[in-house]
């Protein structure tokens, strides 16, 4: 299933600070709220994220010079390299300041209780082969071609099966690889 950017409406974040857009959510049976999300957030000054506790978060600079994070007022990361992702706690105080102007981030969330997370950044033309723990592809930049039809920059696509689905990234693309997979130990 493809999912265009147009069909995805901003919202505003849990803490009211900010704007995203959901792109695809799984909801948990064992819990209030959601087992994995995908999100793209605009992020236009500065402004504390959403506590989200006993989510497991991942996230990727999309566009625009970036960010820094100060996480529990202690830990330092600086979000200035696009299609470079970084993963924390969300119950970490994450505090932002912006480098330039405003950035838009890709989001994963999982709840660790139940699933592990990860993103894979495709930044290579040509065809791949979808992973197994794969839930979404999402197109960065340029286009993907998907058996349902082609991405273009901020489109998704949902697969239905996996078994040796495939994209095709075209020569400028970049794409996210959302994986999403029951936890081991």
């Amino acid at each position: 299933m493809i999912i265009r950017q147009r069909d995805c409406p901003l919202q505003p974040w849990r803490n009211g600070l900010g704007r995203t857009r959901e792109i695809a959510v799984q909801t948990s049976p064992a819990a209030a709220g959601f087992r994995w999300r995908v999100s793209v957030a605009e992020v236009d000054g500065a402004a504390p994220f959403s506590i989200f506790p006993g989510i497991d978060r991942s996230i990727v600079l999309l566009e625009g010079a970036g960010f820094n994070m100060t996480l529990d007022g202690m830990r330092q990361h600086a979000l200035t390299s696009a299609f470079s992702p970084f993963a924390f706690a969300g119950e970490a105080r994450v505090e932002v300041t912006l480098v330039g102007g405003p950035t838009r981030d890709f989001n994963l969330m999982t709840r660790r209780s139940e699933v592990c997370g990860a993103l894979r950044v495709w930044r290579e033309p040509g065809t791949r082969v979808m992973p197994a723990a794969a839930v979404l592809v999402y197109c960065a930049c340029g286009s993907v071609a998907t058996p349902n039809g082609q991405l273009q920059a901020g489109d998704a696509w949902r697969p239905r099966t996996l078994a040796g689905a495939t994209v095709v990234l075209g020569a400028d693309a970049v794409a996210l690889a959302a994986l999403v997979e029951p936890c081991i130990g």
